[in-house]
């Protein structure tokens, strides 16, 4: 989908760009397929704040994404590709031979007939979804489970995949959109090809308002708190506390500070980290 770029009519409009939404079904959702949300504003399930700037934004309706593909053997045809408030990549709705209807994130180069299908012995065509044994070395995939069963969990945001590597004693060797090598067991279920909405990562916002409507507040600097609300706060003039380290407003470090468990399981399936080690 190409970018639009507005004449720059006002300072908001100055280089503000947006995604053409060409070739998206106009119909509403599905109705036994959304939901009602209700804004978290930041708080968790405490009601206290734990992201903070957080609040507002437009109304939403959930979308019920199949993250699973679970419908093994049962052909499906794409009746239409939607927009979905609540993520980057657009979405699709599956109609099953036997009657069900189902939304699925739609890869890049899916079109509106075209008949898809997911389980063991599945062609290797965009939008079908086969375990990982199965897939050829080298192959394009995205929406990748970490468990059988679980539901996908790696590569779900717009324009993001992943590659098939290799095969290793029942688990395959994928490399990740940040470089990471990772083993994943074979029997895991991903999707073929690339999510789509490729050009995402290009839209320029161009107004705080806009932010405004995703629900997103101002961020505003520690250096300009009190000393009461952050640790970076206070001073006289511009000068801030000094130059002390950059840290959260509880004291933890911001840059640098490592947040995995040392034992962690998932850490013995890591083939190569996505950091780079400097020499």
């Amino acid at each position: 989908m190409p970018i639009k770029e507005y004449k720059p009519t006002s300072p908001g409009r100055r280089g503000m760009s947006a995604v053409i939404n060409e070739g998206l079904s106009p119909n509403k959702p599905l109705k036994s397929l959304t939901k009602t949300i209700s804004p978290s504003g930041g708080r968790n399930n405490m009601g206290r704040i734990t992201v903070r700037f957080r609040g507002g934004g437009h109304k939403r309706q959930y979308r019920k994404i199949d993250f699973r593909r679970d419908k093994v053997g049962v052909p499906a045809k794409v009746a239409s590709i939607e927009y979905d408030p609540n993520r980057t990549a657009r979405i699709a709705l599956l109609h099953y031979s036997d009657g069900e209807k189902r939304y699925i994130l739609a890869p890049h180069g899916l079109l509106v007939g075209a008949l898809i299908k997911s389980g063991p012995k599945t062609e290797v065509r965009i939008g079908n979804a086969l375990p990982l044994m199965e897939m050829p070395l080298g192959i394009i995939i995205h929406n990748i489970e970490l468990k059988p069963g679980k539901g996908a969990q790696l590569a779900r945001s717009a324009g993001v995949s992943a590659q098939v590597m290799g095969r290793d004693q029942g688990y395959v060797q994928i490399r990740l959109a940040s470089g990471e090598m990772r083993k994943i067991l074979g029997t895991c279920m991903a999707t073929v090809g690339q999510v789509g909405n490729l050009d995402h990562g290009n839209v320029t916002v161009g107004k705080a308002g806009r932010s405004r409507w995703k629900g997103k507040k101002p961020h505003v600097r520690g250096v300009v708190m009190n000393p009461v609300d952050h640790p970076h706060g206070g001073g006289e003039g511009k000068a801030g506390a000094g130059n002390p380290h950059p840290v959260s407003p509880w004291g933890q470090p911001a840059k640098g500070f490592k947040t995995r468990k040392p034992r962690n399981q998932s850490s013995r399936y890591i083939i190569a980290s996505r950091k780079k080690k400097s020499r």
